[in-house]
């Protein structure tokens, strides 16, 4: 996981923690390592899940971050990971996680096909402040498969805390069947089709017709754009962004891969 930004954020908290686009997030509860208890698997997709985890103690996370996950053998090899966090804020002592099954990948392989409820893994988090949306200026958020995760807690805490700043998510997909969350999505969505749509739905990729009336639409103050997903897509969302008008130094991207 790796995160950028085209220039500095404009949100800076009145902190002498904060640095220029970045929230400043606390840092004792993240450096300890928490036991999580698998309690819920959920199927998404043919190719995704969400795990739900019990954690005593976690102090909470703002929408967007992510955490360090590890997972222990019992021949005591170990595997960490970075994963982002889908649950919101609100959801107290418990955490979701929403993973795509990686071909060859030992964590992602041990979740699909081993894990059950009552399993247990070690976290540690929440982990960086650069990706964190806190729900105080309006968002425009852009994703594509499993990079729809951070965004979804941001999607999640703005419904749940009844917000009414503007937020809209423009989130690409394969096909309906690929499309993480279907069920959940409102008004503030418009989903692209990639390879795959219901009938009278144009397919193809996520392109400037998409994405510049959204820009042009913005709210008093404009958008603070988040950019999630693999490394072409983020790399192509953040151009289309630009070429539309959104200036560079509010586009925050996550990438993988």
């Amino acid at each position: 996981m790796t995160e950028t930004t085209l220039g500095p954020g404009p949100f800076v908290p009145p902190t002498r923690f904060a640095v220029p686009g970045r929230i400043a997030v606390g840092g004792d509860a993240a450096s300890a390592w928490r036991t999580a208890t698998l309690t819920v698997i959920r199927r998404e997709t043919p190719h995704a899940a969400t795990f739900r985890f019990a954690v005593p103690g976690w102090a909470g996370h703002l929408p967007g971050q992510h955490l360090l996950l590890r997972l222990t053998a019992r021949d005591g090899y170990v595997a960490q990971r970075h994963y982002s966090i889908a649950s919101p804020p609100d959801d107290a002592g418990h955490i979701e996680l929403t993973l795509d099954r990686v071909e060859g990948g030992e964590v992602s392989g041990w979740f699909h096909t081993v894990a059950r409820p009552g399993d247990t893994v070690e976290v540690r988090g929440p982990l960086s402040g650069f990706f964190a949306w806190p729900g105080n200026r309006p968002a425009l958020l852009v994703g594509a498969g499993s990079g729809v995760v951070p965004l979804m807690s941001m999607v999640r805490h703005h419904r749940s805390r009844g917000l009414r700043v503007p937020l809209r998510l423009l989130v690409s997909a394969r096909g309906p069947r690929e499309l993480i969350y279907a069920d959940e999505y409102g008004a503030e969505t418009t989903p692209v089709f990639t390879r795959g749509a219901p009938a009278g739905v144009p397919v193809g990729r996520m392109s400037a017709a998409h994405v510049a009336p959204l820009v042009a639409d913005a709210p008093p103050g404009g958008w603070e754009a988040y950019v999630c997903g693999s490394n072409g897509f983020a790399e192509h969302a953040s151009r289309l962004l630009v070429e539309a008008g959104q200036p560079v130094d509010r586009i925050r991207i996550e990438r993988f891969g």
